[in-house]
Parts: structure tokens; C-alpha cells; sequence
């Protein structure tokens, strides 16, 4: 039996969308939880993602008063667990992304594997020894069958992001905190291999922070892609032939580039040499067509499209499932991540033309085109200088981006001759969307105290 779906996109994972209270949201559902608990009946606003946790939780017999996760690994497990897993190269990004910038927010984070248990935990220091009291802690458990609903327990249940908000937790003593969990998914095989939360107040359940994590969640999996093709590329290299070079950004067909001939592709035909460049060990038919098309498509679709690739470029694709690339295919997407992973925020801002082939409606390629894109746009905001950052903020994709402008109004001296510019730009946002002249969106930064 497959996981549960809740409809499509970020939003059925939102604890708090725009506009809800958050006092009276835990408040609510705290009512809503004491009800649930003696008639096992839920009111019909409460999310159906916490109803069904609600209900697994009671079906795996978690006692709802239950004080901490189990510690089923000590700290000498946890040590040679993480030596000899993969996951080891997220803990940099996770530092750099998340820990670091949000050192005086108020959050911690967690990686955990692909059994919900937590390999490595940093952030805030006094909210790391107040977590210590319910066991957040290396080495301990998340699954709802042990803790009952909690965003790491349920991202583990759904395979995906999940926000989880206060009193929506299924153990009261967990009530006082909030938190946004997502899997990562191994770069060879699509299967989940672990886990990335952030633990902390109210505003970790925010919108701001699901975005955040999924930016984070696009860049540890481009490091463990890396690192796989790192490792690979010695074979690689001796069986290939001559590179080849692929156009997408901005464009809405692909440019191909191979022994310096140029052509435009078809959106089809650049869609699968995409997803075979990101997934260089191969994909089989069935799972290609998944990333494909939108509604499950036979695997004879995916072999027709296949052949008339390679009729056409008789040397760039392998015969038979599962299908992989014969020649080293370069991307100007690749091009834009690894200058942001080695920092280069302006380099990736010129190589960045605009969003992978936005026209395409394949699953895997939205998936792909969305990663990279707030991958740059949250570098950016974090590292980036103000004359980067206002380049962004004046292409297309940032001139309507309110969060971007506001950061620029920040960084600019107030002596500056550019202020004028930007100010204008935030009055107009704000109008047009209808935010408050003091609203401040900045990620993790703003703090909410929830009753305890």
C-alpha cells in the first residue's frame, strides 16, 4: 500500500499559512487533540495530514504523555553509523545553510538516516539543552511507532516535507516546540536516505522555513551527487566518449552541444537528456516515465521517445533500460550549482538566464528547475553582497520577490542614491500584495513566543 498523498506542492504541508494566528491555532488544536484522545473523532478544519498521524500514533499504542524519545544508539554507534554513511557530506552544507545564519534564531538541526534516527544535531545552544528533555538528541528515534506525530516521525511515514506545529504534536510534553522536516533522496537510486529537521519555536513551522529547507534539501543533494560521480568518474571517464554540453535555462527547448555541432532540441528530448544528466547511474523506463509526465504513463512511451533520441544522436544514450548517458553531458544548470557551492554568488548569478526550460511540465524537471532556482535565491539572500543581490532583485525572477527587496533596502547605507530606487520597489509590493509598511520577511529571523 502506497503513503498517503495530500494533494500537490509545498502548501498541503504548511502548519501556518499566511494570515493564520498563531496563539489561536495552538490553542485550538490543543482542544482539538484532548477531544481526539477520549473520542477518537477530529473536527473537520484540523489538517487531515494530523488526523491521519493522530490515528497512527493511537494505532501504534504511543502514550500521549510520553516525555522523550528513545536513545537507541550511544554516542561510539552514532560516531561509526556516520563514518560509514554517505549522509557524513551533508553536516558542512546543513553548518553553512542552516546552522550558522540562524545561530541567534532560536532553531536547532537534525540529520537524521532513513530510519528517522538522529546521526548529528547543532544550533542554538541554550534550545540544544532545553531539547536535551525530550531526547533530541544524536542517537535518538523520531518514527511515529516510538514518538507519535512529529515532523521528522511523519516526513518518515510520508516521504515528504512535513511541518508540524505545537499542540499538533501527539505527546504533550512535545507541545512547546515546532518543526519542519524533509527527506533527502540518494542521488543513484531516488530512495530516501535520510532526513533534514529544524527544531525550534513557532516560526519554524512557517512557510519561509519550508521554502528554506527545501532550498537546503536541493543543495546537500547536489554534494551527494558529487561525491557519487567523484567516486565513479575514473570508470566513467575511460568508457565515454567526448563531452557534450546542454542549454536550459531560460530556454524552453534545449541547446545540445556535441563535438562543437550545435542544435535546438525538442522540449521531450531535452527533458530526458536532463533528467539522465542529473542522474548519471541511470534511470529504468518506469522510472524515467514517472519524472516525465504528469499522470503515470505506460513505460512504451518512454522507450518510443528513447529510440527517437537516439536516431537522432545515436551516441549519446545506452540502447536499453536502464538508461544512462554514454558521453560526460554538462549542464549550464550544473554550471550555476557548483559556483554556489563553492560560494561564487556572482558567477552564479551570470550564469543564471533564468528557470531550467519553464515551459516544461515534467515532474522531474519542475522538481530540478525549482530546487536550483531557490537554491540561488536563498544564497543570495543569505551571502551575497548588495550589488548581487540587487542585480537579482532587478532580473525577472526577483523583481516582484518583496523579500529580496527588502533585503537590499537593509544593506544599502543610508547615504546611498540607490535607496530611492529600492524603497520605491518595496512600497509597490507591499501595496500590491497588501503587506503592512513594518512587515519584515527574513527567513528564521523573526521570533514568536507560544504559551508553553
Amino acid at each position: 500500500m502506497g503513503r498517503p498523498r495530500y494533494g500537490d506542492g509545498i502548501a498541503a504541508a504548511l502548519a501556518l499559512p499566511p494570515g493564520v494566528d498563531a496563539r489561536r491555532r495552538w490553542r485550538s488544536t490543543a482542544r482539538a487533540r484532548e477531544s481526539f484522545l477520549s473520542s477518537a473523532t477530529a473536527p473537520t478544519w484540523l489538517r487531515p495530514l494530523i488526523r491521519d498521524s493522530w490515528e497512527r500514533s493511537m494505532k501504534y499504542r504511543v502514550n500521549p504523555e510520553t516525555k522523550a524519545a528513545p536513545v537507541l544508539l550511544d554516542s561510539d554507534e552514532v560516531a561509526e553509523t556516520l563514518r560509514a554513511n554517505p549522509l557524513r557530506a551533508a553536516i558542512p552544507i546543513l553548518q553553512r545553510l542552516l546552522v550558522e545564519p540562524a545561530t541567534d534564531a532560536g532553531v536547532i538541526v537534525a540529520l537524521a538516516d532513513n530510519d528517522a534516527r538522529v546521526l548529528w544535531i547543532e544550533g542554538d545552544n541554550h534550545l540544544l539543552r532545553k531539547a536535551e528533555a525530550i531526547h533530541a538528541v544524536s542517537g535518538s528515534v523520531w518514527t511515529e511507532g516510538l514518538t507519535g506525530t512529529n515532523a521528522l516521525g511523519t516526513a518518515h511515514e510520508l516521504g515528504a516535507l512535513v511541518q508540524i506545529f505545537g499542540s499538533e504534536h501527539f505527546a504533550q510534553p512535545v507541545h512547546a516546540w515546532s518543526c519542519t522536516a524533509a527527506p533527502l533522496r540518494d542521488p543513484a537510486t531516488g530512495e530516501i536516505c535520510g532526513y533534514v529537521d529544524i527544531t525550534g519555536h513557532d516560526e519554524v513551522a512557517s512557510p519561509q522555513s519550508a521554502l528554506l529547507i527545501r532550498s537546503v534539501i536541493a543543495a546537500v543533494e547536489a554534494e551527494l551527487r558529487l561525491k557519487r560521480t567523484e567516486r565513479a568518474r575514473p570508470v566513467r571517464q575511460a568508457r565515454r566518449g567526448p563531452a557534450a554540453y546542454l542549454r536550459i535555462l531560460g530556454r524552453d527547448r534545449g541547446q545540445l552541444t556535441v563535438n562543437g555541432q550545435s542544435a535546438e532540441l525538442s522540449l521531450r528530448h531535452t527533458e530526458l537528456l536532463l533528467l539522465l544528466a542529473v542522474h548519471p547511474d541511470g534511470l529504468s523506463a518506469g522510472e524515467l516515465a514517472w519524472k516525465m509526465y504528469e499522470q503515470d504513463a505506460a513505460e512504451v512511451t518512454v522507450r518510443a521517445e528513447v529510440s527517437r533520441l537516439r536516431k537522432a544522436w545515436p551516441t549519446l544514450v545506452a540502447p536499453t533500460s536502464p538508461y544512462r548517458l554514454n558521453v560526460e553531458l554538462k549542464t549550464d544548470a550544473a554550471d550555476v550549482a557548483e559556483s554556489l557551492q563553492r560560494g561564487a554568488y556572482r558567477r552564479a548569478l551570470d550564469l543564471y538566464r533564468g528557470p531550467a526550460l519553464p515551459r516544461s511540465e515534467a515532474p522531474g524537471v519542475a522538481e530540478h528547475r525549482d530546487h536550483l532556482h531557490e537554491w540561488l535565491r536563498q544564497a543570495l539572500l543569505r551571502y551575497a553582497g548588495v550589488d548581487v543581490l540587487l542585480r537579482y532583485a532587478r532580473s525577472v525572477p526577483g523583481r516582484d520577490d518583496l523579500e529580496v527587496w527588502q533585503a537590499c533596502l537593509e544593506r544599502l547605507p543610508n547615504g546611498s542614491r540607490r535607496r530611492a530606487e529600492v524603497e520605491a520597489a518595496v512600497g509597490g509590493l507591499q501595496d500590491t500584495f497588501g503587506f503592512p509598511g513594518d512587515l519584515h520577511r527574513n527567513g528564521l529571523a523573526t521570533r514568536r513566543t507560544l504559551p508553553s
